[in-house]
């Protein structure tokens, strides 16, 4: 009995201590993170809650530790109406204080602008989008493209972005991930703002065909490659059938033979007068017979739609390695080289053959 009654005791004063313990750090973590008075500008966006903007408070060295925000947020509700805009607080306020900061509303409340991503361009385009719009400079773009750390933080928050796209020899991080659309920006947007709205909407699509990418043959990374190809490539041919040709080729260990890839490889935007002596550049995506990737290149060539993306997920099954579509989007496939040049012929006779 004496033993009992020593275990329980033991029993108690450890969760006493443990108690002690976890108050003693919930309330440190609730106390200013910095000794400092200086001061963060942060961006809340229309539509988060208090609660929301927990990682936001965070990663600008605002508070503590999410967990214990949320908690006080718990213990102590707030009208949940946070106004949107800008905010500008101090390191050294606790999270009581930041909380009163953000009642009082923001600095600055901003207007929003329409902007269009068009499908199938590259992240040239999409750059040069980005800086038409908002005040934004090139230079800043590339630089959180090429930000490693921040790129391991979206392989962390998105399920379909790996570590394929920090390799070496992509051109930019987030080619083929960033989905083409029509969206509302705020404008003072920043570029982690604008490339987080995108993700976001990339997400959105491609969760439909998760189960199916990953019981694919190949990875997310050469889906969406693969789709990009042929949004580009298809122009108005029927994606499923162009899709097959590849699946085919692919299959066959043969190259893929895209005009496209020799193009985004050189980094021609101007096709006029085809590839010329990039035919046989050697770089990571240039698949024409003379260049040197053997299957896929290294990373997507565009942003693709989710047409497309379905395409790459859904090939036609057939036994053709070529096509070509007239102008009114009609495809013509082909088993061979010959075959696929008399059809070519053809086209052009009948007036049909409309080159990109």
């Amino acid at each position: 009995m004496k033993k009992l009654i020593r275990f329980v005791l033991v029993l108690i004063v450890l969760a006493l201590i443990g108690f002690v313990v976890v108050y003693f750090t919930y309330n440190h973590m609730l106390t200013a993170p910095s000794n400092s008075n200086e001061t963060v500008n942060i961006y809340v966006d229309k539509g988060s809650s208090y609660g929301t903007i927990s990682k936001l408070l965070k990663e600008n060295g605002l508070i503590r530790n999410e967990t214990a925000y949320k908690v006080y947020l718990k213990m102590n509700p707030v009208d949940d109406n946070l106004e949107y805009g800008d905010y500008i607080i101090a390191t050294n306020l606790s999270v009581e204080e930041v909380i009163e900061v953000l009642k009082k509303g923001s600095v600055t409340v901003a207007t929003t602008k329409t902007v269009t991503f068009v499908e199938g361009k590259n992240m040239r385009y999409f750059i040069k989008v980005i800086t038409d719009n908002f005040d934004i400079t090139e230079d800043e773009v590339l630089k959180q493209l090429s930000d490693e750390k921040y790129l391991d933080e979206l392989i962390k928050d998105y399920w379909f972005l790996t570590d394929s796209i920090k390799n070496k020899d992509i051109y930019y991080s987030l080619e083929g991930y960033l989905y083409p659309d029509t969206y509302e920006f705020y404008t003072n947007a920043k570029v982690t703002n604008i490339f987080k709205k995108l993700l976001d909407n990339m997400e959105d699509k491609l969760e439909p065909y998760k189960e199916a990418i990953e019981n694919s043959k190949y990875n997310v990374h050469e889906i969406v490659t693969l789709a990009s190809i042929i949004e580009v490539e298809a122009g108005g041919a029927d994606r499923k059938s162009v899709s097959g040709v590849f699946y085919n080729r692919l299959k066959a260990n043969m190259k893929l033979g895209s005009d496209v890839t020799g193009y985004y490889g050189a980094k021609m935007d101007d096709w006029t007068n085809g590839l010329g002596k990039h035919e046989s550049d050697c770089n990571g995506y240039n698949t024409r017979e003379k260049g040197c990737v053997k299957a896929l290149p290294v990373g997507p060539i565009c942003n693709p739609g989710v047409k497309s993306i379905d395409a790459a997920l859904n090939p036609e099954s057939h036994k053709y390695y070529y096509f070509v579509a007239d102008c009114s989007g009609k495809t013509y496939l082909s088993k061979s080289y010959n075959e696929h040049i008399n059809t070519v012929n053809r086209l052009v006779r009948e007036g049909k053959w409309c080159d990109k």
